[in-house]
This record gives C-alpha cells, sequence and structure tokens, in this order.
C-alpha cells in the first residue's frame, strides 16, 4: 500500500526551470498513454513513483531541507500542466500539496518541520481521510494510545499514500491526526468505479484497530462546533484552487488532443470550400472562443492563487477577514473554471467530429473527468458564497468545503 520503503531524496540542486520542465515531460508521456490508463483504471502506484523522481513532491518544501521552495501559485501551474497530460495524476499531485503542507499550518513548528524533513527525505506522498459527510472514524482508547476503527467510502489516493491526514470521534469530541499509512489495520479497498478521475485511487479505506498515540494529534480533542485557529483552515481554499487547475489543466489536454486530431485525421465538410479542416472557418472561430476562454479562465486562477498566498504567508496574524477575502477570490475562480472545462471538454466534438467518438480515443474522458469532480461539492454553493461576499460583505462561513 505504500511507496516509503523506496526512497527517492529530491535533488538539493533541483530548480524551479527542472521542476517545470520534468512536469511537462511526465504530462506529454501521460497523454500518449492516456487512453490505457483510463480504460485500465488502475491505482497509479508507477505514476506517483515518477512524480516522486522528478522532486514534484516536494516542490512546495523550502530548499533548505531539500524541497522546490516554490510558492502556490506555482505549484497550482504544476498541477495544471499534469491534468492536461491525465487529470487525476494532476488532482493527486495537488492533494498531495495541500496535505503536506497543512502540518506547517496546523501543528508547532518544530513538529512541522520534523515532519517535513521526514516528508522529503523519504519522498512521501500525502493523502488523507477527512470527507465530512461520510459517517466519521471512531477513535477508543486502548492500552498507551487509541485505535482507530471504520470506514471511509472515498479516500483519494489510497493506495499510493504514506502518510494521511484524518479525523475521528473521540468520546463527544474530534481530534485530528497525521498517521502513516503502513502501520498494521490500514486497508485500501479496490471499488472506486466511477466513470471519471479512474487513475485517482479514490476507493474506500477500511480503519481495522488500527493504532493511533497521543503523538500523531494535531492539537487537542475539540468539540465538533469549535471554531479552528485561522491559518489551519487555509486548507480549504487552496483545495478549491486544486480543482481549478486541474479542471482547466484538462480543458487544455482536450483542445490540444482535438487540434491534433484536426490536424492529422478530421476531414473538411462537403459544403466549406476549404481542402484541409485545419482551414475551416468554424472550426477555427471554435478554436479561438475555446483559447479565449482558458486563457481568461487560468490568468483567473494565478489570480486567486496569488491571493490565498499573500494572505498565507501572513501566518497566525492573518485574519479571518483576510482569509475570507482571499477565499472569495478562489471561490470565483472556481466557478468559472467549472463552467469552462465542462463547456470546453464536452465541445471539442464539434472540432473533430462524428469519428473521434471511437472508442480507441477516449477523447471523451476529458469531460468524464470534470463532470465526475465537479459534482465534488455544488458549484452553486460557490457561486452563491461569493455573491454573499460582494452583495452582503459577508465573507464565506469556515469548513471543508468553504
Amino acid at each position: 500500500m505504500s511507496q516509503s520503503n523506496v526512497l527517492f531524496a529530491t535533488n538539493p540542486g533541483t530548480t524551479r526551470k527542472d521542476l517545470f520542465a520534468s512536469a511537462i515531460e511526465i504530462s506529454a508521456d501521460l497523454s500518449k498513454r492516456a487512453a490505457a490508463l483510463d480504460r485500465e483504471g488502475r491505482p497509479p502506484l508507477a505514476e506517483i513513483i515518477k512524480l516522486k523522481k522528478a522532486g514534484l513532491l516536494n516542490a512546495l518544501h523550502s530548499r533548505e531541507i531539500g524541497g522546490g521552495g516554490l510558492d502556490w501559485v506555482d505549484g497550482l501551474r504544476l498541477v495544471r500542466i499534469l491534468a492536461r497530460g491525465e487529470s487525476s495524476i494532476g488532482q493527486l499531485l495537488g492533494y498531495h500539496f495541500v496535505n503536506s503542507q497543512y502540518v506547517y499550518w496546523a501543528l508547532d513548528p518544530a513538529r512541522a518541520n520534523a515532519l517535513g524533513e521526514e516528508t522529503v527525505a523519504e519522498n512521501l506522498y500525502w493523502g488523507a481521510a477527512v470527507n465530512p459527510r461520510d459517517p466519521g472514524l471512531v477513535l477508543t482508547r486502548r492500552g498507551n494510545g487509541y485505535v482507530l476503527n471504520g470506514r471511509k467510502t472515498f479516500s483519494t489516493a489510497a493506495h499510493v499514500s504514506d502518510y494521511i491526514n484524518a479525523n475521528a470521534a473521540l468520546d463527544d469530541k474530534v481530534v485530528g491526526f497525521t498517521i502513516r499509512t503502513n502501520r498494521p489495520g490500514y486497508v485500501a479497498n479496490d471499488d472506486w468505479d466511477n466513470f471519471g478521475q479512474r487513475l485517482s485511487d479514490s476507493g474506500s479505506v477500511d480503519f481495522r484497530d488500527f493504532p493511533v498515540y497521543t503523538e500523531d494529534f494535531v492539537g487537542q480533542p475539540v468539540a465538533p462546533d469549535a471554531a479552528p485557529p485561522v491559518l489551519s483552515t487555509f486548507n480549504t481554499p487552496l483545495i478549491q484552487l486544486v480543482f481549478v487547475n486541474f479542471y482547466l489543466g484538462t480543458a487544455e489536454g482536450a483542445l490540444q488532443a482535438a487540434l491534433d486530431y484536426v490536424r492529422a485525421t478530421t476531414r473538411p465538410w462537403v459544403t466549406s470550400g476549404v481542402e484541409r479542416a485545419a482551414d475551416d472557418p468554424y472550426i477555427l472561430e471554435r478554436v479561438g472562443e475555446f483559447t479565449a476562454s482558458l486563457k481568461a479562465a487560468t490568468a483567473l486562477a494565478d489570480s486567486a492563487a496569488a491571493a490565498v498566498q499573500t494572505e498565507l504567508a501572513k501566518g497566525h496574524s492573518v485574519t479571518a477577514r483576510e482569509r475570507g477575502a482571499a477565499a472569495a477570490e478562489a471561490y470565483a475562480a472556481k466557478v468559472h473554471a467549472t463552467n469552462v472545462s465542462l463547456d470546453i471538454t464536452s465541445r471539442v466534438f464539434e472540432l473533430t467530429g462524428a469519428r473521434s467518438t471511437a472508442d480507441k480515443y477516449r477523447f471523451d474522458r476529458f469531460w468524464r473527468n470534470v463532470r465526475t469532480h465537479t459534482l465534488h461539492d455544488p458549484v452553486f454553493y460557490k457561486a452563491k458564497e461569493v455573491g454573499e461576499f460582494v452583495l452582503n460583505d459577508k465573507i464565506p462561513d469556515v469548513s471543508l468545503y468553504s
């Protein structure tokens, strides 16, 4: 279940240029294999190892401990690049970024730094088991520690995670913790059968008398409705920006696949008056329309990432108001990215024609991927939160969705 027995420490000399070059190279390779990978729908163990070898998992960690030293704007661009080749791999990199960086916002500096150093040294992948709409996990005291029992119906990166963030009920309170998945009692199930994001490894996970210790806790147990420290709540706008960027990367990949197909295969329509489909004025119009939409959406995504990065950099001095205003920027980008990605991934067939719907191409995977994940949390609630902020000056309520 864990890849932690194989060490791929990041080369301390890895530069921003190196990381982006690696992401582009891996994305291009994924694009060539994407139809077959989608058909197989297996946990992407080999693909995660490639990210490890390239140093991409450690891109956001400081250079002092061997990481890439990138900020969130660049990290999210890496997510977008990978999603062009295969949407699930972009998702998995983004989820890892949020889960592995969360410790810096939620833990005391000494423990956070120790976990960061361990993560970089062993090139660990971080997942999570915190879906708030699942029935909760339960901690029970046993001996000098606890045992964790229960099931999470969805746990993205179930098989490939080395560490996970999780939370569970303890008596009448809730406690969060970080744990290695190589302890006994962690069972990743092969039951992800959704029609999209088939490489996201998002099946269920069972915890069967899984050992947990007080030193694993993230803070003390608290009442379920207790307000968390502001800094620790940045995981939500950032995970929403991960969504934004792998949606847009998927749409970029769909458009690129369509352009390649038009140049090589699509025949001009009989009344078009042109010899090449690439000269058809209606195809050209749609390519221009899709390109303009993507350029606007990616510019908004980068702007929103910069807004969140600016407030996150304030550390523990950041206010709820500042966090809320930045979150509203992220949610506006989420609304736009959802609409643009669904539109483009469904309409690229207007460029490629009837023959492109053959199963061997699996061009429908782009739409299936964004359609599946854009249902994660209803986009109209994100639009409502943006509207509330703009019209009524009300910042979004803090939750694992907003």
